[in-house]
């Protein structure tokens, strides 16, 4: 956190100081929540981490809860630090708007790129997980698709098995009893 320590004859615009305090009360509270998330969920994962059941896995309330995670995990890094990085901006402006506009406008032309690189990242990461969500789950009906017609066709071959018998008695060409 930061300390700001302005005078009362600042010539900082009333607009900036509000923006100020909005960024800094939303990024406190944004890892405020996703650490309450994480601080919740941990012990659980934890515990079943030590379990030796699989079943006791699909019955802990991580599996459940699992929307509450990516949020914590979404708003600790993509939302936070993007606000971080405004927090960094509007930081530099109400610090050196009485000293040196100057100095503000570098700190923003500084932040622009890193504020791209990152957004490129997390975009190129977030697509990356999706892929591999996607491709996992296309691989899985794939399976069940072959599983259904194996059982199919189990189904097609014992049902022809039983049409050529005969209470039990197999019949050949010419009606003996073979």
């Amino acid at each position: 956190m930061v300390e700001v320590q302005l005078d009362s004859s600042t010539k900082v615009p009333a607009g900036m100081l509000v923006a100020f305090a909005i960024c800094t009360t939303l990024l406190v509270a944004v890892h405020m929540l996703a650490l309450m998330i994480s601080t919740c969920i941990l012990p659980n994962i934890e515990t079943v981490c030590n379990l030796h059941s699989i079943s006791l896995v699909h019955e802990s309330p991580h599996e459940r809860l699992h929307w509450y995670i990516e949020t914590a995990w979404a708003f600790s890094t993509l939302l936070g630090l993007i606000l971080f990085l405004l927090e960094i901006a509007i930081l530099c402006w109400v610090k050196f708007y009485d000293l040196s506009q100057p100095a503000a406008w570098s700190a923003c032309i500084v932040l622009i790129p890193v504020m791209i690189v990152f957004l490129a990242f997390a975009i190129h990461f977030y697509r990356s997980l999706v892929t591999h969500k996607y491709e996992v789950t296309v691989s899985g009906i794939r399976e069940l698709e072959i599983l259904k017609e194996q059982m199919e066709q189990d189904h097609i071959d014992t049902h022809h098995h039983h049409l050529h018998r005969n209470n039990g008695l197999h019949y050949g060409a010419s009606g003996e009893i073979v």
